[in-house]
């Protein structure tokens, strides 16, 4: 699986599959700026499914926007495949209907 390297010399694979988000908590410490709900604990964020649960991975700052990158990248291939097999699909069933029409 190819790599690109980020600063630092952090290696990203070429694709991800998931979503770069921004996670909002509390912390659940009662003396905690979070505590009233208006200064939430931030942290970026890869989200994504793995056997029905959604799962997160926490990103160092450098790794943010290479791992979006690669995320956009598995959603582009992911839309060509889907373009494919569409197509694909569209030329049997025709084969299909004019041999039956026969």
């Amino acid at each position: 699986m190819a790599k690109s390297k980020a600063r630092g010399g952090v290696g990203v694979p070429e694709m991800l599959r998931g979503s770069v988000v921004t996670h909002r908590r509390r912390c659940g410490k009662l003396n905690c700026r979070c505590a009233s709900g208006e200064e939430l604990h931030e942290s970026v964020v890869l989200s994504y499914s793995k056997n029905s649960r959604t799962r997160f991975v926490m990103l160092e700052p450098e790794e943010v926007e290479p791992v979006r990158a690669a995320t956009e990248r598995f959603r582009a291939a992911r839309a060509d495949l889907e373009a494919q097999a569409e197509a694909n699909l569209a030329g049997l069933l025709a084969r299909h209907s004019r041999t039956r029409r026969r």
